[in-house]
């Protein structure tokens, strides 16, 4: 074993869990920080436009980022917790054999939604919540969005895979170099000095950013230089093993889904209210501003997946709860910083995006309420990663339905009805009140669970 491959294995076996975790959780979260730059950057450029309704237009495009993402993480989160107990129990073969078929799986499913989403493009707009004014630039921005989905699937597996193995720089690099080029060619797409595309300017801008890092990405495996090996004989696509790998991703790709699900309805529900555009409008801002936060909470929880996915396949009871313990405390910590930053700076963030008054009050409110009790996205997204991890998915992916889903669906559907854009802003609070008390009622189990699952691997 080469001295590069010793040490990877050394951060992920003998470094203390709290360091080995923040080690491979800060170049990670710079990677996803850089990722979040994609929907800013696009955010801020259309701003420039003086258009409320490309504004508009390109919020309700949210829905469908959350979307995709969500199915890149079915497969890709999964794999990369199947690789890590893999490489924990020293099956460096088949951690191989399992990112090399997710790799393949991705770009099949990558292809089959680029065609299905051209094909379904205005109906999946309208029900993302498109009024008649907004939705041609809808359109514009999404079908570029599904052109990328050739790259981004392939490449979010890649991502993971090397995070399993804790090659984080690479991933780094990729995702840092995707969001500069994306900066730089956005003005370049968008304006008349340049192509002068407008809003499908600047999705273009990003698809062409997006494939540089696959091409990085799929560089990095291609010369060999990673732990984990990617090899056509390797690829072996049957339906147990995409179930078991699915079982484990789904949990962290139902939070996606029902985050999507929450945005389409919060669309549709200020459809129904006066000013509706200028709510989609700014409801489009905050929850990019609000994927930040989720960014930051996701970069130090991939940190702490594959140190407890290893800990966890090579058996080693006391460094996995060691690693639980402060993941739970790192997420509320830096939850608890996103809510703070949020709210004391809730009107020039806005303002960085759109100067119209309305769209900036509606805005500075809407971003108070969804974070006013952030903790309850850390400390629910912690632990569905960790009842993945100990193999039970079943109570992983109860946990995910839980804040945007099972709680907050409700709510969106009757308070609107009852208080006007009021109930907007109530229904996030409300809901995250529930998640909280039902995250607490679960940490014992968990690390009884962790514990028991532990012990029949080694029976085993």
């Amino acid at each position: 074993m080469t001295e590069k491959k010793l040490q990877k294995q050394s951060v992920l076996e003998d470094m203390p869990p709290n360091k080995a975790i923040i080690k491979l959780a800060i170049p990670a979260t710079l990677a996803l920080l850089a990722k979040a730059v994609y929907n800013l950057v696009d955010t801020a450029y259309i701003g420039m436009l003086d258009n409320d309704l490309a504004m508009a237009g390109v919020g309700v495009t949210v829905p469908l980022l959350l979307i995709m993402v969500s199915i890149e993480n079915i497969f890709a989160a999964g794999a990369a917790v199947l690789a890590g107990r893999q490489l924990g129990a020293k099956d460096q073969e088949g951690a191989g054999s399992t990112v090399t078929t997710i790799v393949g799986v991705s770009v099949i499913i990558g292809a089959a939604l680029c065609v299905g989403g051209i094909v379904f493009l205005e109906p999946l707009m309208r029900a993302f919540g498109a009024t008649e004014a907004s939705l041609p630039y809808a359109k514009d921005y999404a079908f570029w969005m599904f052109i990328a989905a050739l790259a981004n699937l392939p490449a979010q597996s890649m991502n993971c895979a090397a995070r399993a193995e804790s090659s984080v720089k690479i991933s780094s690099i990729a995702v840092i170099t995707g969001a500069a080029l994306n900066i730089i060619l956005d003005p370049v797409f968008m304006f008349e000095r340049g192509l002068n595309q407008g809003v499908a300017g600047a999705s273009q801008a990003t698809t062409v950013s997006q494939f540089i890092t696959f091409f990085i990405l799929t560089w990095f495996y291609a010369s060999g230089r990673s732990v984990i090996k990617i090899k056509a004989r390797s690829f072996h696509p049957t339906w147990k093993f995409i179930r078991d790998v699915a079982v484990i991703g789904i949990p962290t790709a139902v939070i996606q889904i029902c985050l999507a699900l929450a945005a389409s309805l919060t669309n549709i529900a200020a459809k129904g209210l006066p000013q509706s555009d200028e709510i989609i409008a700014a409801y489009g801002v905050v929850q990019r501003l609000v994927l930040i936060g989720c960014y930051v909470v996701m970069g130090f929880m991939q940190g702490y997946q594959p140190v407890a996915s290893y800990a966890f396949g090579a058996k080693y009871e006391e460094r996995f709860h060691q690693s639980v313990r402060f993941a739970i405390k790192g997420a509320l910590v830096l939850t608890v910083l996103v809510e703070l930053v949020y709210i004391l700076l809730s009107q020039p963030l806005i303002l960085l995006f759109n100067r119209n008054p309305v769209i900036v009050d509606y805005g500075r409110r809407l971003l108070i309420s969804q974070v006013a009790l952030y903790p309850a996205f850390g400390l629910c997204y912690m632990m569905t990663i960790t009842y993945q991890t100990i193999g039970a998915s079943r109570y992983g992916l109860f946990l995910s339905l839980l804040r945007q889903g099972l709680f907050y669906v409700p709510f969106i559907l009757i308070l609107p009805r009852l208080f006007g854009v009021n109930g907007i802003y109530f229904s996030q609070p409300a809901a995250d009140v529930l998640t909280i008390l039902v995250c607490l009622c679960s940490v014992k189990s968990m690390k009884i669970t962790a514990s028991h699952n532990m012990g029949a691997l080694q029976g085993g």
